[in-house]
């Protein structure tokens, strides 16, 4: 392992020094294939070192900008010293007593935190929470959790879900998932019960009511539509004007739960805590993870009060709420509401711009879509169809420059940096995806 203090700063621009994969790089990508899982998808073989910020060291010593952020996980920017310092004091006090058979206050504080900040109507008694929360170690978790509590508590069985979602891998998580065949082939049978529709348009909620609701799909035994305020890994797609508003009407006609799904969409990456707050629209139950605790293995389900509530033993986690994980995550609420929620709107909109002027330079780069920091565009072939071929090789090739992406839908390019990023590197970015197009 290429020895270099943790403490030494990292440029804030890109800096190879050795061609990509570098020869440590190269040998840990040899171990690596020997002894892990195929089912891995890797874009690029890139092997970190140590991040700081919006930047990323390699072990042969290679800086890259990260406009990744671990799949919008490391929201403060990698290695915070804010979080690094809550993570280090709760280390040094406990590590870990499951939050299911016994307490421990920063499960406590963060579980406040975040139900004091709950999009849900205010609680009558002011002494009261507008929400609930269960903790968990991921998205998938939270939304098979969802899952439970929405059957649990409607006494329903039936699901709707939408197609491009992606919501997890684990049985119920990957039912609700319509994202592509591969993540759901040769896993059958699923859990019953869910129905896709498309995404985003009031066209699919008119064939929800008009066909499915009449002839296949009883609106008395649908528990739950499961939504994402903005389909993520479907390729950073934002509904239309409307939409959710809509199924939270459809929702409060016939006795459903509306279960919004912001595992990638919240935790400030939209600009507010919540992306679903952006149409202001309350939901019953929320999901949530990847941003949540900087990187450290955190979720959450947040509910109405009156939802959630399951016996003891009915559900429950060894690892989920573990105490250093909710310090982080304590952490990360504290500086999202102390300048990055601001930061992620105001630097979202550069971006769009920018990639707005990219679109005029180059037609095969359509117009951006997104809110704060959630941005993505299509790439497209000289007949505007989408080329995913395109997409990948300008990812590949923006690696070889030092600066990371992700494809995301069919052939879109994602734009999810840490929340710390700034100006001086989103044109660094820009300009770096400007000379791939030029070649």
């Amino acid at each position: 392992m290429l020895s270099i203090p943790i403490n030494l700063k990292l440029p804030r621009i890109p800096r190879l020094i050795t061609s990509l994969p570098g020869p440590r790089a190269q040998a840990i990508v040899q171990r690596d294939r020997a002894v892990t899982s195929p089912s891995y998808t890797r874009d690029y073989p890139l092997v970190v070192s140590r991040g700081q910020g919006c930047m990323v060291e390699d072990v042969d010593g290679n800086v890259f900008l990260d406009m990744t952020a671990g799949i919008a996980v490391t929201a403060t920017g990698h290695a915070h010293p804010e979080v690094v310092k809550a993570i280090q004091e709760q280390s040094e006090r406990l590590l870990h007593m499951s939050g299911t058979d016994f307490y421990y206050e920063p499960m406590v504080e963060l579980a406040e935190q975040l139900a004091i900040r709950a999009p849900f109507p205010n609680p009558q008694n002011n002494t009261e929470f507008p929400a609930k929360v269960f903790f968990t170690n991921s998205g998938a978790e939270s939304n098979e959790g969802a899952i439970k509590l929405a059957r649990y508590y409607t006494k329903r069985s039936l699901i709707v879900a939408f197609l491009g979602a992606f919501h997890g891998r684990t049985y119920g998580a990957m039912s609700l998932t319509g994202s592509k065949a591969v993540q759901r082939a040769n896993f059958g049978p699923l859990v019953p019960g869910i129905t896709h529709i498309p995404y985003g348009t009031h066209a699919s909620l008119d064939y929800l009511e008009q066909q499915l609701f009449g002839t296949i799909l009883p609106p008395q035994e649908v528990a739950a539509i499961v939504v994402e305020a903005i389909q993520g890994e479907g390729g950073y797609i934002v509904p239309e004007d409307g939409f959710l508003q809509r199924i939270r009407e459809i929702c409060d006609r016939h006795g459903m739960l509306m279960v919004v799904d912001e595992v990638q969409a919240g935790m400030g990456r939209t600009g507010r805590l919540f992306a679903i707050e952006h149409w202001g629209v309350m939901p019953d139950i929320i999901t949530t993870a990847k941003g949540i605790a900087s990187g450290l293995p955190l979720g959450a389900i947040l509910a109405r009060p009156e939802l959630m509530t399951w016996p003891p033993g009915s559900h429950a986690t060894t690892f989920g709420g573990n105490p250093v994980a909710c310090a982080a995550g304590i952490a990360t609420l504290r500086l999202l509401e102390s300048g990055l929620m601001s930061n992620a709107t105001q630097m979202g909109q550069l971006l769009q711009a920018s990639l707005t002027k990219l679109h005029q330079r180059f037609p095969k780069v359509s117009l951006p879509r997104g809110k704060g920091l959630m941005v993505a565009v299509d790439l497209l072939d000289e007949q505007g169809n989408l080329d995913h071929k395109l997409r990948d090789r300008i990812i590949q090739e923006a690696f070889l420059r030092g600066l990371l992406l992700l494809g995301c839908g069919k052939a879109a390019i994602r734009f999810c940096p840490p929340l710390v990023i700034d100006s001086d590197q989103i044109h660094i970015a820009l300009q770096i995806i400007s000379e791939v197009l030029s070649c």
